[in-house]
């Protein structure tokens, strides 16, 4: 089999899984908001559930984690394809369109130093 295939098969499960790590890392820090929220909107004490909000910012910890080891593999990965005599390209299988939910807005680009 092709290296270069090969190499552009596993360029591409390496991004989707880059993918699927920052999608949970958003949903579960949206889901932490929402119940922090939550808990205000019913009046409930600062304790309450605060069992469930310690586990979810474990959880945070940990795809962040993950993250930045996925960071780490994909220089590895680029590495080793060249020393393969696999040359890459800046190109993966997302859209320019999939990237505007990650974008900052207007607001938020003026406010940054």
């Amino acid at each position: 089999m092709d290296k270069a295939f090969i190499a552009k098969r596993s360029q591409e499960k390496l991004v989707a899984t880059e993918a699927a790590i920052d999608a949970a890392l958003i949903e579960t820090t949206q889901l932490l908001a929402d119940l922090l929220q939550a808990r205000a909107d019913v009046g409930a004490s600062v304790n309450f559930a605060n069992d469930v909000q310690v586990k979810l910012t474990e959880a945070v910890a940990a795809l962040s984690s993950a993250r930045t080891s996925m960071g780490q593999a994909h220089s590895g990965l680029e590495e080793a394809a060249l020393r393969l005599g696999v040359r890459t390209r800046m190109a993966g299988p997302m859209r320019k369109d999939q990237f505007d939910r990650f974008k900052l807005s207007d607001d938020a680009d003026r406010n940054v130093a």
